[in-house]
């Protein structure tokens, strides 16, 4: 798994958009201690939480498992676009036949979740799925043969107000273990002056 924060507002949004209310914008320091102080004792302390609507962060990423991304897809104040099956399982059509004897090749495609039964039942799928591509059969209905282990990659947008909870609910260890993984990754890859506001989000034993 991988995570790539592409874009994010810069704090000074947030907070311009804070002393609009007010009509405060004298006191503003450019997104310095003032600011930063200020968005995290109306966004936080007060509970006017939409302020943080403002602050948006962009994402790429890579290698996670649908199974996961059908969770992520559960966060639906959030803009998500999804590598292509449609257009892109042709990558399987010049492989070799997979095998569980073979399984670094696999894990190109498949996440592998530790326990051997559920992994060797994934590329067992991985490679029906390749014989039906290579059968001739299209992409559309080949699909319906991929295996929730099978990787895919996505752009993913999500406001601070939205990603606090995100944070919240899947770095909590009743969580999936992989979106406990993603929920972690998003946080480290977060610019060092925004994760203030995502601290108390963070839950204890992913904090570092």
């Amino acid at each position: 798994m991988k995570v790539t924060l592409h874009h994010y507002t810069p704090l000074v949004i947030c907070s311009d958009a804070i002393r609009t209310c007010w009509q405060s914008f004298d006191k503003s320091d450019n997104g310095g201690e003032a600011d930063r102080a200020l968005i995290d004792r109306v966004g936080n302390k007060f509970k006017h939480a939409s302020t943080l609507e403002h602050i948006v962060y962009n994402f790429y990423v890579e290698g996670i498992s649908r199974a996961l991304l059908q969770e992520l897809a559960r966060h639906r104040m959030a803009s998500l676009s999804v590598k292509s099956t449609r257009y892109t399982l042709k990558e399987l059509k010049d492989e070799a036949p997979f095998s569980i004897d073979h399984q670094e090749r696999a894990e190109k495609y498949l996440v592998m979740s530790g326990v051997e039964m559920v992994d060797e039942m994934s590329i067992r799928a991985l490679e029906n799925l390749r014989a039906v591509l290579v059968a001739g059969i299209s992409n559309d209905r080949a699909k319906y043969c991929l295996p929730e282990s099978y990787k895919t990659e996505l752009t993913w947008s999500i406001n601070a107000r939205s990603l606090q909870n995100f944070i919240s609910l899947r770095s909590d260890k009743a969580a999936l273990w992989e979106i406990r993984d993603l929920a972690k990754m998003v946080y480290e890859s977060l610019p060092e002056d925004h994760r203030y506001l995502f601290e108390n989000s963070l839950k204890e034993d992913h904090q570092s």
